[in-house]
C-alpha cells in the first residue's frame, strides 16, 4: 500500500520543554544540614579543655571559714565562680532557697571581695541552635507538601496524568499485511484509519466516522495485535494505554487520567485511542452493592462523559479490547460511544493454516511437515496457542540437535500443549501397559466403524501429562452444525475404551475416569440444550456455568427453570444415552474383537501407531465390508 506525504494531517508542534530545576537547589539541603552540625559542634570544639573544679557549698563554706577564698563573683541565680588564695579558680552553687545573708555575712568577716553579677538571657547564637533544626524541619514539611501537591497534579511520576504510550514518529512495524485471517474485521477497524485520513471522503456521502469500536472475542485471538497494526497503518497520532492503568487506591485519580488522557488526544487531533483490557475500568456499575464514591465507578462515569458528554468533541476514535464483553457497562456499549462491536472468534480451519504460515515464515520446515493437516488437528486453538505450538515444535528439533522441524516434531508439540510434557519416567507396569492398548484399541476401532465418526489420526500408549495414552482423531472438514448422529457416534467414542476393558476383561477400571466426565457432559446437553431427548421434547435448559449476566441484573445469574420433576427425567434420559451408547460400543467391538486384540498386540509392540494401522487391523480380520457400509 502506497502513502504519500499528503495523505496525512500536518504534524504537531513539539511542545515546549519545562524549563530544568537549577542546579544549586539541589545543594541546599545538604548544606543546611551542614550548617546546623556547624553551629551544634564547632562552639564546643572551640571551647577550651580545662573547667573548673566544683565545690558543694559545705566545701564552699568550710574553706570560707578557713580564709582559703580570695574573691567571689556570685549570679543572681546563686551560680558561684571564685578563686581561692593559691589563685585556684572554681565553681559553686548556692542554695537560694535557704537564703544567702547567713554566707553573705561571712565572706564579708573573711574579707573576700564580693562581686555580684547579673545573669543574661540566652544568646543569639543559642536561640540560632534552637530554632535552627526546627526551622529546617518546618522548611522541609512544606517543601514535601508542594512536592506531593504538584504529584498529584501531574508532577513528579504524573500521578494524576495520563500513562498511555504516545506513538507518533515511530510506530510498530506491524500491518494488517502481517495478520492471517480475519478479513472481514481487518476491513471494518481499518475503516477507522481511513476516515481520519479522508474524512472528507465520509461528509460527502452525509456519513459520520464511528466515535469507537470494541473488538471482543477469546483470549489470544488477537485483539492487540489488531490494535498495534492500527497503531502501524494510521497516520495520526496513536495514544494506547490499558484499562488498569487509571485504577489507582485513590478516589479521583482514574478520572483525573482519563481526562488528561482525552486533553492529550484532542491536542493531537485527529487521533486514536487504544485501551486495551477496558473491562477493567468498564464494568457494569453498581456491582458488589458499592456506590458512587467508588474510585472505578468515578472513572467510567468520566470516561463515558469524554466518549460522548456535553462536549461534542470530534476527531478522536477510541478503539478497545475486551474478552468480557458481557461484563461491560451498557452505557459504556451504546451507538454513540462505541458504535461497532467486532467479534474476533477463534480461526477456523484455513485460517489456522494460514497463521501457521505466519509463525513458520522464518523457521526451516521439513517436507513432510504439511500445515494443513495440523491445522486440521488443532481445532479450538487460538492465534496465541498455534504461535506456541509451533515454538514448541522449534524447541523439539533442537533437543535432536536439528534446525529443521519435522511433522513430528509439530505432532509432539500438539501433544505436548493438548496432553502435557510426555515423561519417560512415568513407566507403566506390564498389565497397566496392556490395559490401556486396550483400552485405545476400544476408541479407534469403534471410531473407524462408526459412519458420522472422525477419521482416527494416530493412537499412542505413551503416557503425557495425566493421560495414560490417546486416540487423536482429525475431522476433515471445519464443522459448524452437529447432527444427532454424529452427537451418538460421538459418545459411541467416547465410551469405547470402557466397552474395550468389558469386552476383554470382563470389567471396567479407573481409566475412564475422564472419558465418562466428558461423555456425561456431552449427553447431558444433548438432553437439556440441544432437545435430543424424545421424552423431555424441544425444551432448552442453558447450562449455568454459560448464562450471562442478565439485563438489569448484573452479576446475578438465573436460578434453575425446571422443577425436581423435570430434572429427574433429565437425569434418565442422560443415563439412557450413556447406556446405549455403551451397549453400542460393546457391540462393536464384539464384534470386531480379532481386530481389537490384533491392533492392542501392535500398540504394545510399537506404543504408537497411525489411522492405517486401525484400518490394517480390521481389513485382517475382514472388517472392510462393514466398515464401508
Amino acid at each position: 500500500m502506497s502513502r504519500t506525504a499528503k495523505s496525512g494531517p500536518p504534524p504537531d508542534p513539539t511542545p515546549t520543554p519545562e524549563p530544568p530545576e537549577p542546579g544549586w537547589r539541589r545543594w541546599l539541603l545538604p548544606l543546611g544540614i551542614l550548617a546546623v552540625l556547624a553551629l551544634l559542634f564547632v562552639p564546643s570544639l572551640l571551647t577550651p579543655g580545662k573547667q573548673e573544679p566544683a565545690l558543694s557549698y559545705s566545701d564552699l563554706v568550710s574553706k570560707v571559714n578557713d580564709g582559703q577564698v580570695s574573691s567571689v563573683q556570685i549570679s543572681d541565680q546563686g551560680q558561684v565562680h571564685g578563686k581561692l588564695t593559691n589563685g585556684t579558680s572554681f565553681t559553686s552553687q548556692l542554695p537560694t532557697a535557704l537564703g544567702t545573708g547567713q554566707f553573705s555575712q561571712q565572706l564579708q568577716a573573711k574579707n573576700v571581695q564580693i562581686t555580684a553579677t547579673h545573669t543574661q538571657s540566652t544568646s543569639w547564637l543559642s536561640s540560632l541552635l534552637w530554632l535552627l533544626p526546627l526551622l529546617l524541619l518546618f522548611g522541609f514539611l512544606v517543601w514535601a507538601g508542594r512536592r506531593a501537591q504538584g504529584q498529584l497534579a501531574g508532577g513528579i511520576g504524573g500521578f494524576g496524568r495520563s500513562k498511555a504510550k504516545i506513538i507518533e514518529a515511530e510506530r510498530p512495524t506491524t500491518r494488517f499485511s502481517d495478520i492471517a485471517g480475519y478479513e472481514g474485521v481487518k476491513q471494518e477497524v481499518s475503516e477507522i484509519v481511513d476516515f481520519l485520513r479522508n474524512p472528507g471522503r465520509y461528509a460527502a456521502a452525509g456519513a459520520k466516522g464511528p466515535r469507537g469500536v470494541i473488538m471482543v472475542g477469546p483470549p489470544g485471538t488477537g485483539k492487540t495485535l489488531m490494535g498495534r497494526a492500527v497503531a502501524g497503518e494510521a497516520s495520526v497520532p496513536f495514544l494506547s494505554v490499558t484499562g488498569s492503568a487509571f485504577v489507582e487506591m485513590f478516589v479521583g485519580v482514574g478520572a483525573s487520567r482519563v481526562r488528561d488522557l482525552f486533553n492529550e488526544a484532542r491536542e493531537r487531533a485527529p487521533s486514536i485511542i487504544f485501551i486495551d483490557e477496558i473491562d477493567a475500568v468498564g464494568s457494569r456499575r453498581g456491582i458488589g452493592g458499592v456506590g458512587g464514591h467508588d474510585e472505578r465507578e468515578q472513572t467510567l462515569n468520566q470516561l463515558l462523559a469524554e466518549m460522548d458528554g456535553f462536549d461534542q468533541s470530534s476527531g478522536i476514535v477510541v478503539l478497545a479490547a475486551t474478552n468480557r464483553p458481557e461484563a461491560l457497562d451498557t452505557a459504556l456499549t451504546r451507538p454513540g460511544r462505541f458504535d461497532r462491536q467486532v467479534t474476533i472468534p477463534l480461526p477456523n480451519q484455513t485460517e489456522r493454516a494460514e497463521i501457521l504460515a505466519v509463525h513458520t515464515a522464518d523457521k526451516h520446515l521439513a517436507p513432510d511437515a504439511d500445515l494443513q493437516v495440523l491445522a486440521r488437528g488443532t481445532p479450538g486453538f487460538s492465534g496465541a496457542d498455534l504461535a506456541n505450538l509451533v515454538n514448541e515444535g522449534a524447541i523439539n528439533a533442537v533437543r535432536d540437535d536439528r534446525t529443521t522441524i519435522t511433522a513430528d516434531d509439530l505432532g509432539a508439540a500438539r501433544d505436548r500443549v493438548l496432553l502435557g510434557r510426555r515423561d519417560t519416567s512415568n513407566a507403566l507396569l506390564p498389565e497397566e501397559r496392556h490395559s490401556v492398548a486396550v483400552h485405545e484399541s476400544g476408541h479407534a476401532i469403534v471410531a473407524a466403524v462408526c459412519p458420522h465418526a472422525d477419521p482416527v489420526a494416530k493412537v499412542t500408549i505413551l503416557p503425557a501429562g495425566m493421560a495414560l495414552g490417546a486416540t487423536e482423531q482429525l475431522p476433515e472438514a471445519e464443522r459448524h452444525l452437529y447432527g444427532e448422529g454424529y452427537l451418538n457416534d460421538l459418545l459411541t467414542v467416547r465410551l469405547g475404551g470402557r466397552a474395550a476393558e468389558l469386552v476383554v476383561f470382563g470389567q471396567g477400571s479407573t481409566g475412564a475416569v475422564n472419558d465418562l466426565a466428558g461423555a456425561t457432559e456431552l449427553a447431558t446437553k444433548m438432553v437439556t440444550e440441544f432437545g435430543l431427548s424424545p421424552e423431555l421434547g424441544p425444551v432448552g435448559y442453558p447450562s449455568p456455568g454459560e448464562q450471562k449476566f442478565l439485563p438489569g441484573q448484573a452479576g446475578e445469574l438465573a436460578g434453575r427453570r425446571f422443577s425436581e420433576q423435570t430434572q429427574r427425567v433429565v437425569d434418565r434420559e442422560v443415563a439412557r444415552l450413556l447406556r446405549d451408547a455403551e451397549e453400542r460400543a460393546v457391540q462393536i467391538l464384539g464384534e470386531h474383537r480379532k481386530a481389537l486384540d490384533r491392533l492392542a498386540a501392535e500398540l504394545m509392540e510399537h506404543e504408537t501407531v497411525d489411522g492405517s494401522a486401525v484400518l490394517d487391523a480390521l481389513a485382517h480380520e475382514g472388517g472392510a465390508n462393514a466398515l464401508a457400509s
